[in-house]
């Protein structure tokens, strides 16, 4: 068997903030495949990396362990831009003669993916497949749209609290263990340092928002019969959204600095020693240890309202799929497994530092790794996931919930109103979505 691997342009290393389609594209077309193949070429695009080859290396080694079983069989890898993925991937399901077999998605793709037929069900050979009884229920939802399955993960991604060990013995405060507690330390740093933010927090930072809402009882959208509403402006919800947006003025991170800001620009401001807190994922780490503060910070997960307790974190990553129109299914779905199974997504930790969806993996991988252990944490208290519904593209590419914040914390709107607006608007695209 032979690997053929073609590399893309390079492109900004891929955050775990959970990808999302944002360019139109024609109605699909069935495009479903009349045959099953059991030899030829199979075609797979993955995501570009920055620092790539560490993956490459990873992947190579699947494709052999695949070619082992599968003699005569040639597999040609093309990593692809993530900025372009939208347009490519769903030219490809419109165009089965150019389409790959497999794709690499972000899994808040899937319910998208599902609705354009691009993606194929593999609930009976997922279930049937022993190591998929271990991977994590969440995990497992990223893959799942109206109880069917139509891909497997590939790896996780959670956000934790990463604060600044020799600010806060200075001022002999510990880390704060419930979100009021989160709150008050954050200005009572910047209240003693001015020159820092207590806590770095963004306008444009849904992922990190999103884990003050579920942490006051709120919820993103409710689901009844396959139809989802939003419930943004449920009283739990804009109880969340007051406590994040409480967070953005001169006592802590001014609107007109922090506004504008994204998940990237606060792990930034705290790996420069601007912040003495941000709330950053387990795939900031490098970033972090990068920055000027190595050495001198610690992870906690992220605090809820109860004291002691773990606030809700998003559970971003990718995912294999296996494309409808792929003329080898049954080899298809076998080397989504070589891809996404245990002994490769262990050698994605070791390479990339990727979180494995399977909990007997990610248990191991925190022994070798103990600075992952507040992500393992947070993973086991209880991650969330966006709603699974093709209207989330929309609402995610349209910054409905970046303007919400954002028209909040400028005083334009109160919580009430904006949050109305934002609900109103997240209802048009769940109905115009189906």
């Amino acid at each position: 068997m032979k690997l053929s691997s073609r590399i893309a342009v390079p492109v900004a290393a891929l955050a775990l903030t959970g990808l999302t389609a944002t360019a139109c594209a024609p109605q699909t077309s069935d495009t479903s495949a009349t045959k099953d193949e059991k030899s030829g070429t199979l075609r797979v695009w993955l995501f570009q990396e920055v620092n790539n080859k560490p993956k490459e290396q990873v992947v190579d080694a699947a494709v052999a362990a695949f070619g082992k079983k599968h003699e005569g069989t040639k597999v040609e890898i093309e990593y692809i831009p993530v900025e372009t993925r939208a347009q490519r991937i769903k030219a490809a399901f419109n165009d089965p003669k150019s389409a790959p077999d497999l794709i690499e998605y972000g899994n808040t793709d899937t319910a998208g993916y599902v609705k354009d037929g691009g993606l194929a069900e593999v609930t009976e050979e997922f279930d049937a497949w022993d190591e998929a009884k271990d991977t994590d229920p969440t995990a497992r939802q990223s893959v799942t749209v109206d109880g069917k399955i139509y891909g497997a993960p590939l790896f996780v991604g959670v956000r934790a609290l990463y604060y600044r060990t020799d600010v806060f013995e200075e001022l002999g405060i510990a880390a704060p263990k419930s979100q009021a507690e989160l709150i008050s330390t954050a200005k009572k740093v910047h209240k003693a340092k001015p020159e820092l933010y207590g806590l770095a927090v963004g306008g444009a930072y849904t992922y990190g928002a999103m884990p003050f809402l579920w942490a006051n009882g709120g919820e993103l959208a409710e689901e009844s019969g396959g139809t989802y509403k939003s419930a943004v402006n449920s009283p739990a919800a804009r109880k969340g959204i007051e406590a994040y947006t409480s967070l953005f003025g001169d006592d802590n991170c001014p609107a007109a600095k922090c506004a504008s800001m994204g998940g990237n620009a606060t792990v930034t401001a705290f790996a420069s020693g601007k912040a003495a807190m941000a709330i950053g994922g387990d795939f900031s780490h490098q970033a972090v240890e990068a920055g000027t503060v190595k050495g001198k910070y610690a992870v906690v997960p992220l605090p809820g309202v109860q004291a002691g307790s773990i606030a809700p974190a998003f559970a971003g990553g990718n995912n294999i799929g296996v494309l409808k129109s792929s003329p080898r299914r049954t080899l298809a779905v076998d080397l989504m497994k070589s891809f996404t199974g245990k002994e490769t997504q262990a050698k994605l930790f070791d390479a990339m530092g990727f979180l494995p969806t399977y909990t007997d993996v990610l248990g191991d991988s925190a022994k070798k790794q103990p600075f992952i252990e507040p992500f393992v944490k947070t993973l086991g208290a209880g991650a969330k996931f966006v709603p699974a519904s093709p209207g989330w593209a929309q609402i995610d590419s349209s910054l409905i919930l970046p303007t919400m914040f954002q028209e909040i914390v400028s005083g334009r709107k109160d919580v009430d109103a904006a949050s109305d607006d934002a609900a109103k608007k997240m209802d048009a695209a769940f109905s115009s979505a189906g």
